[in-house]
């Protein structure tokens, strides 16, 4: 049974929406894990990834690599981390993409903005009829 009549639950319709989306809703979309220390720390599971993010890899055949995001392509649904690069035939090295959901944020890039951002995601899972107290 469908929850809202304005949400589609089409399958078609969902992924047009997913890889037609602009920009700043891909910002969102492209959001990765925190670590299990911030994950304390801020009381929050994920977050947009953004340029000076220190990540760790935990899929792939760069598992368990640790780099700095030198990009966050938007385009083409991926980031560029230091250090992680292939080598072409010709001998260049280029940056090696990887997808978001596939890293896990172990050093946080903290602005006034993201503070701010942590904070409002922190309290936001606090509402509810019960306090920590009575449970």
């Amino acid at each position: 049974m469908k929850k809202k009549a304005t949400v589609s639950i089409s399958r078609r319709k969902a992924r047009k929406a997913y890889f037609t989306a602009p920009s700043h809703i891909r910002r969102k979309l492209m959001s990765s894990q925190l670590s299990k220390e911030l994950r304390t720390k801020y009381n929050v599971r994920s977050v947009p990834i953004r340029r000076d993010d220190e990540v760790q890899i935990v899929r792939g055949h760069y598992k368990d690599r640790e780099g700095k995001v030198i990009q966050v392509y938007r385009k083409k649904w991926c980031i560029h981390i230091e250090r992680v690069t292939r080598d072409k035939a010709n001998g260049q090295t280029v940056p090696f993409p990887i997808h978001p959901s596939k890293v896990v944020i172990t050093k946080l890039k903290l602005d006034k903005d993201r503070k701010a951002l942590l904070e409002r995601k922190s309290t936001a899972g606090k509402k509810g009829k019960h306090s920590e107290k009575e449970t």
